[in-house]
């Protein structure tokens, strides 16, 4: 089973090529595989596949995915994990964007996707996928200067500003290429109407950007994306620029299309068949971001979303091999979270160390049958899960890991796909009482054991004072966990012993695991 409990293929026990990492962005309109080497601030790249897919053209009116749209992603998917053939899961990650942030039937695409692909499949926040998009151009096209990165999607448009390898702010507009050329170029006419409409569209969605994103905080601006490549492209095929973007190079263009009169009929150098239907609304966004925003020349960026995951892959193996020398941007947010949510770090801390000490002595010394790499997230995980378990007490102490568990779910956490947030909220809503809530979540086996350590953890450290960690043994035989004690342990606390004595029944109510106190001696 995978991180969000769907069915993988079976890996490669050793991969054929251990430096190389791979990124998968399932983009609105186009997917994108990228193979490349990140050693050391350097990158290699080895290959790059590109598939228009249009998956954000397939969102029917009541935010669903059609079949057809569907089964190209699939095909897409197909390709690419034929390509992958020979890598070990823990190099490659897949991620998804904006259509499948807005799909109400994501899920039952991700599980079929993840099937085809063979990985599990991340659908990352707005700002975590413009956090990555800079991630990828900082370290691609290094700068101290103060820098603007626009990247126009298909159905979202990501805005950073930041210098060297820091943002400073990041955010994420509904409005793309695609949902803003079905929206206002339905028929595919080119009509100054249509181009007013589709300024004025995407001038709604920027306008709460004017202030933090305006000319005054940035030196320079950088396009990353598709539609800045592509209309870079088109002006320097037609020797308007050498490939700047400019208001005066964007007006030709709109005159172009508008002399054209319809897509179809749109006939320009440089301008590829698989941008023609999207052209319209990318060149609407980009004139709307040069009027507002006082762009006088947009360059084009060497790196993109696709690249920013492979430095965060890159980073997240070496923060797992040595966690002191290297940096996990998720342990920062973690961190961050604890001090915005006033949680009792030193209390947290007790937990996930004896949450660990379970874990590692129930589920890892088996294997679970798991890649050693997913062994170590599936660890990680269950620290991240104690770490925050008490951050819905800033709501309120009555049911506060029901308040924990939404919060971890929906707060804007860099480092976190979407997928891995809600999975860590689940996680933390199965701490305490029934097990019922968490039905679903706890038919995937690695999950029984995560919670199933941490309300065993919980329970140990309830006194909120420091524990012996000889106090309770744990062993497993089979599906069945028994607890054995020290001596006099449990005549001392007796609190304890009732709380555990409550854990057995619950898990005989209604979980996958059972347990079992020894005779306290």
């Amino acid at each position: 089973m995978d991180m969000q409990g769907q069915p993988l293929r079976t890996p490669a026990p050793e991969s054929r090529w251990p430096d190389h990492l791979a990124a998968i962005d399932l983009g609105s309109n186009s997917f994108r595989l990228e193979i490349g080497v990140a050693l050391r601030g350097s990158y290699r790249r080895i290959e790059y596949l590109k598939e228009t897919v249009r998956l954000g053209a397939g969102l029917d009116a009541d935010g669903l995915l059609t079949e057809e749209a569907t089964q190209r992603g699939l095909a897409c998917l197909a390709y690419f994990a034929r390509r992958l053939s020979g890598y070990a899961p823990a190099q490659v990650r897949a991620v998804a964007t904006q259509t499948l942030r807005e799909a109400r039937n994501r899920d039952a695409f991700l599980a079929r996707a993840q099937g085809v692909l063979g990985q599990p499949i991340e659908v990352i926040s707005g700002r975590e996928e413009a956090r990555l998009i800079f991630a990828g151009v900082a370290r691609l096209q290094p700068s101290q200067k103060q820098r603007l990165v626009v990247d126009i999607g298909g159905r979202s448009t990501e805005m950073i500003i930041g210098s060297g390898l820091t943002p400073k702010r990041a955010e994420s507009f509904q409005v793309g290429s695609v949902s803003l050329s079905m929206n206002c170029f339905p028929d595919g006419r080119l009509t100054e109407d249509a181009f007013r409409r589709a300024q004025i569209a995407a001038g709604a969605e920027f306008e709460e950007a004017l202030g933090p994103f305006g000319r005054r905080h940035w030196r320079e601006a950088l396009g990353s994306s598709g539609t800045a490549g592509a209309v870079s492209q088109l002006l320097a095929a037609s020797g308007i620029t050498d490939g700047s973007i400019t208001p005066d190079g964007l007006r030709w263009c709109i005159a172009q299309c508008l002399a054209a009169g319809h897509i179809d009929r749109l006939a320009l150098p440089g301008l590829r068949d698989d941008r023609r239907a999207v052209i319209a609304g990318g060149l609407a966004i980009l004139y709307t971001l040069a009027t507002h925003f006082g762009i006088g020349v947009l360059h084009t960026a060497r790196g993109a979303l696709r690249q920013g995951v492979i430095f965060d892959l890159a980073e997240r193996r070496a923060a797992t091999r040595d966690p002191a020398r290297a940096h996990d941007m998720r342990d920062a947010s973690v961190l961050e979270l604890q001090r915005r949510f006033l949680v009792d770090t030193g209390h947290a801390a007790r937990v996930a160390a004896v949450a660990d000490t379970f874990y590692t002595t129930l589920r890892l010394p088996a294997g679970n049958g798991l890649p050693r790499e997913q062994r170590r997230e599936l660890r990680r995980e269950l620290q991240w899960a104690a770490a925050l378990h008490e951050m819905g007490m800033m709501v309120s102490h009555h049911d506060h890991h029901r308040h924990s568990a939404y919060l971890l779910s929906h707060v804007d956490a860099a480092g976190f796909s979407q997928s891995q947030q809600r999975r860590l909220g689940d996680l933390v809503l199965a701490q305490r009482g029934s097990l019922r809530k968490s039905e679903a979540a706890l038919g995937a086996e690695e999950f029984a054991w995560q919670a199933l350590c941490l309300r065993l953890a919980i329970i140990k450290c309830h006194a909120r004072s420091g524990v012996d960690p000889r106090a309770i043994a744990v062993e497993r035989r089979g599906a069945e966990v028994r607890l054995g004690f020290a001596p006099g342990w449990a005549k001392r606390h007796p609190r304890t012993m009732y709380l555990l004595g409550e854990e057995v029944a619950a898990w005989e109510r209604g979980g996958p695991l059972k347990l079992r106190l020894d005779s306290p001696r």
